[in-house]
């Protein structure tokens, strides 16, 4: 019972924002190229920023948290992703280094330039 509650929310938060944006791209006559791109850059972005902001959690990745022995709690910034640790001083370290940010901000500038690139299509296309 617990795999298909699973697999249900899984359906229900990829494969249907996936279709309906799949959908309303091709209602508005965007090539499927771009729309090929902009989703899977959307998705890298989604999961680059909830890998980049969960990172320091200790109770999802217990073994590899780098705040795995620090007293203190970690904190989590959502935008721009990023996880700090607590030190004993009081002092918020992020554990992300700077290719992972850039990893994610690549993948949301594409995401962003897709659309573009789709209006720009169709202006050349009409003309």
């Amino acid at each position: 019972m617990k795999a298909l509650l699973v697999l249900s929310v899984a359906f229900v938060g990829c494969a249907v924002p996936t279709v309906l944006v799949w959908l309303l791209g091709r209602r508005v006559q965007m090539p499927a190229s771009l729309l090929t791109v902009f989703l899977l850059a959307g998705w890298l972005t989604v999961s680059a920023g909830w890998f980049l902001s969960h990172r320091a959690q200790l109770v999802l990745f217990p073994e590899t948290s780098p705040c795995r022995g620090i007293s203190g709690p970690p904190a989590v910034q959502y935008f721009p992703p990023d996880s700090f640790c607590r030190h004993t001083d009081g002092e918020l370290r992020t554990v992300n280094g700077a290719h992972a940010r850039i990893l994610f901000w690549t993948a949301a500038a594409i995401t962003v330039a897709m659309p573009l690139a789709a209006a720009y299509v169709g202006r050349r296309q009409k003309a």
